[in-house]
């Protein structure tokens, strides 16, 4: 049987930005300084984004990188509204919205996002195997959570490869989401969840798309 999961969150504030997704590692890392040098842990960042916000909690932890390819799947008239998500060996996760699609509709977003998923994570994986992730606590970064659909897929893959724990870390998050994945992964760290929250994107100065050769460096 799981623990009970736990959460962390700090005090909401009037308004904050970060300066880049580095510096938002940095204050994610403060927050998961518990797991600083454990030999059982493992860092996971979800690509793209995630990626160069995990390297910096690995690196300030002193941990293994790896990273997990998770796709949103968006509504066909409204691509940036998430109806689920979709991560390897068979995860799919849907979310209400998912009611207002047929079947067919579903089916042809599910192939195209998979075949785009298979195409991400034989780049990142030719020359770095994925981590070995049975009986250690994989700790999946971010960098934000708005409707928490990529996250929910996250953990579930985490868990199907035999993960003892998993640690959710973002650096910013909507409150009902936040809400929401604290009851999903073991453990949810998030340094700031504002009232105000609209995309992740507004609480970033840079906010720039990563490049799969980003992601690519970072794991070398």
């Amino acid at each position: 049987m799981r623990s009970r999961p736990r959460h962390r969150f700090a005090d909401p504030v009037v308004d904050r930005t970060y300066r880049d997704r580095r510096e938002a590692g940095a204050a994610l890392a403060a927050r998961l300084g518990g797991y600083a040098g454990r030999v059982d842990v493992t860092v996971v960042g979800l690509a793209r984004g995630g990626m160069p916000v995990a390297a910096e909690v690995a690196g300030r932890l002193g941990t293994p990188l790896d990273v997990l390819v998770v796709r949103k799947l968006g509504m066909p008239w409204a691509p940036e509204v998430a109806f689920g998500a979709i991560g390897p060996d068979g995860v799919i996760v849907l979310n209400e919205y998912a009611d207002r699609l047929s079947d067919g509709e579903i089916d042809t977003v599910v192939a195209a996002e998979r075949a785009e998923l298979a195409r991400q994570d034989a780049r990142y994986h030719a020359d770095h195997p994925a981590a070995a992730l049975s009986g250690r606590t994989v700790v999946l970064i971010d960098d934000g959570l708005a409707t928490g659909a990529t996250a929910r897929a996250a953990v579930e893959v985490a868990r199907r490869r035999g993960a003892a724990r998993t640690v959710l870390g973002v650096p910013v998050a909507a409150p009902d989401a936040a809400q929401a994945l604290a009851s999903v992964a073991d453990e949810l760290v998030c340094p700031y969840r504002p009232g105000n929250f609209d995309a992740v994107g507004r609480f970033y100065q840079d906010f720039r798309q990563i490049s799969d050769a980003e992601v690519h460096g970072l794991l070398g």
